[in-house]
């Protein structure tokens, strides 16, 4: 049952087309609604125009395949592709991340906080390990993960635990963070978009789910703890282990130049963070806003997130490079931009369609009036408004299980459920916090995770007879666990009041 479960999702999600692709059509449909649709007369009184001169209007969908709005259309595709807000925001934060991992530093540290670990505690570590990972991209796939492996085996432990802790923190916790990473203004980006759509002048901070991802980290840790060594480990323990290729060799540990760039690196990092602080603290720094918060809306300080995380990994990423010697001349810190930059180019085309679909949607009014039709649903159904977002977390694991980028389902979800549910009352930024964890929980169960099938040659390595099936019956109760408790988290925050993170909110009026 299990295999022919698995072997028709595998089926279903190689038929789907590129996220890119899907983008085009739902483009195309976009046209095509709005067309049948224009002459409709509906009575949802259109939000935005509450407070026009000319008082409440109903809401109009707007013809997208009429010669003005498709000469609209082909004016603005550029502007559309260089304005798409997770752009730009992305591109600048990958720019420093790629400089610390092509000079050695992340790579350092990682193997410096897991060298110095007991054998008791190397679980919690190795899935803090996995959580930090997040902030430096897909590094921890190609690190982590098997280094998790190697490291159970030198301890004596057996080795698919280490692969399967490693995995369910890089994957199963993909949202946890207690740093501030490229996927939080990449959601942002998305999330405002689709706020804007019923509240032009509803803007998102970058770090509006940080408390929350911050939290998550513990929860999934100790969860994950928990999972790998009283469930995991003791069904993996009669598993013989026939290691392959030199498996059983740990990577070698820090050099002694390694151990001098990663100190330097951390004093470099430690004292940018120390010289934001500084420049924070008067009651009249230039970072405040004018009514003197750092999170209020309009403080430089929030608006400059993105530039403070590219500058935090660019001077502790050079300054390692130096000491360690892998840095020679300014070429090489160029050359680790390039490197990253070469690693979003699928992400670029990914957001040029993402970028005309997300105009045509908006001007046509089809998400505003989607939204309304959808919060009157909710209303007559009178669910309760906790049901309603762990409705939206179980909705977002199954559509995960076909579709694994993050930011490719977002960009389409978005505009249809923040509007809606800001229609009945849910803030932008706690429906974003729903949708992270539906998203990041079922990674570690999909054969149609990139780099799922990596971790399976990882597990071969050490039992050459693993397989999909293998793996998959080691990530499920993961799974089960993180889904539970983390959305257990959620409500916790939510019932107490707890903020999510900076400048966020739980209700919307």
């Amino acid at each position: 049952m299990r295999t022919r479960l698995l072997d028709w999702i595998e089926r279903a999600g190689n038929r789907l087309p590129d996220p890119a692709f899907l983008f085009l059509g739902a483009l195309v449909l976009t046209w095509i609604a709005s067309a049948v649709l224009a002459p409709v007369q509906f009575t949802e009184i259109d939000p935005r125009t509450l407070a026009a001169p000319t008082g409440p209007a109903p809401i109009r969908i707007h013809d997208q395949l009429t010669g003005t709005a498709l000469a609209a259309f082909l004016a603005r595709l550029v502007k559309n592709f260089t304005e798409f807000p997770p752009l730009g925001v992305v591109l600048v934060a990958m720019l420093g991340v790629g400089v610390a991992e092509h000079t050695g530093f992340i790579g350092a540290a990682i193997r410096a906080l897991l060298g110095i670990t007991a054998r008791a505690l190397l679980t919690p570590m190795l899935l803090l390990v996995s959580i930090m990972s997040h902030a430096t991209g897909d590094t921890g796939y190609v690190l982590v993960i098997p280094l998790g492996g190697a490291i159970y085996a030198a301890a004596g432990r057996h080795p698919l635990a280490g692969i399967a802790a490693a995995f369910a923190g890089v994957a199963g916790g993909f949202s946890a963070s207690f740093l501030p990473a490229a996927l939080d203004p990449l959601l942002q980006g998305f999330t405002q978009a689709a706020a804007q759509i019923i509240a032009p002048t509803r803007t998102v901070n970058a770090l509006c789910n940080w408390w929350f991802t911050s939290a998550s980290c513990v929860v999934i840790i100790l969860v994950g703890w928990w999972v790998t060594d009283r469930l995991v480990e003791p069904r993996v323990a009669r598993v013989p282990v026939e290691p392959q290729d030199g498996a059983s060799l740990l990577p070698e540990g820090l050099t002694p130049a390694a151990r001098r760039g990663l100190v330097a690196g951390l004093a470099a990092m430690l004292g940018g963070l120390a010289l934001v602080a500084l420049a924070a603290a008067p009651a009249d720094s230039s970072l405040r806003a004018k009514d003197g918060g750092l999170t209020s809306p309009g403080a430089p300080l929030m608006d400059a997130i993105v530039p403070l995380i590219f500058l935090l990994f660019l001077l502790p990423g050079a300054v390692y490079g130096w000491v360690a010697g892998t840095v020679k001349s300014h070429r090489d810190l160029v050359a680790g931009m390039t490197k990253s930059m070469n690693t979003m180019a699928y992400y670029l085309v990914l957001a040029f369609f993402a970028a005309q679909f997300t105009y045509a949607f908006r001007e046509s009014n089809i998400g505003a009036l989607v939204a309304m039709k959808g919060a009157d649903l909710l209303k007559q159904a009178a669910v309760p408004t906790p049901v309603t977002v762990l409705g939206i977390i179980v909705i977002t694991s199954l559509i995960d299980l076909l579709v694994g980028s993050a930011s490719a389902k977002w960009a389409v979800l978005a505009p249809i459920l923040v509007p809606m549910l800001m229609q009945v009352g849910i803030a932008p930024e706690l429906t974003q916090a729903a949708y992270r964890i539906g998203d990041s929980t079922t990674n570690i169960i999909t054969p149609l995770l990139p780099y799922f099938p990596l971790v399976v040659v990882y597990c071969q390595r050490w039992v050459p007879r693993s397989g999909i099936g293998t793996l998959l019956s080691l990530m499920v109760p993961y799974t089960i666990a993180f889904l539970a408790s983390w959305s257990l988290l959620l409500l916790v925050f939510w019932g107490l009041d707890i903020p999510l993170g900076l400048q966020a909110s739980y209700s919307y009026p």
